[in-house]
């Protein structure tokens, strides 16, 4: 990816992953949950075939829990430092962009949060 952005589906799944292992279909599953479901699955496959060819992303070699009911045929991604150094990059652009759009009126200011 040297220098380029992520895709939007493809910074989807390095978040995802950056929360630890899982197969495609929980990482489709997590992205949905949160966005709404517009990760399908050559969407899904397509980008991360994308990540892992970048380096960014590598298949997970233990699996979570080797006892369970897990199906053995599913393949679990993991995030690499890379990777979680252009995940990092993408959100801080993203946060420039979101304090942009709100110092010219496009966003209404942040409200303090209350801890």
């Amino acid at each position: 990816m040297g220098g380029v952005r992520p895709t939007p589906a493809q910074f989807s799944i390095l978040l995802t992953l950056a929360q630890g292992e899982m197969h495609g279909y929980a990482i489709m599953k997590a992205v949905g949950e949160e966005q709404g479901p517009r990760l399908g699955p050559g969407t899904l496959y397509r980008s991360i075939k994308q990540l892992l060819d970048a380096g960014l992303i590598a298949e997970a070699g233990d699996r979570p829990d080797p006892d369970s009911a897990d199906d053995q045929r599913r393949r679990y991604y993991r995030l690499t430092g890379t990777g979680r150094q252009l995940a990092q990059a993408e959100a801080a652009r993203l946060d420039r962009l979101i304090d942009r759009a709100r110092s010219v009126g496009l966003l209404p200011p942040m409200r303090p949060r209350h801890a």
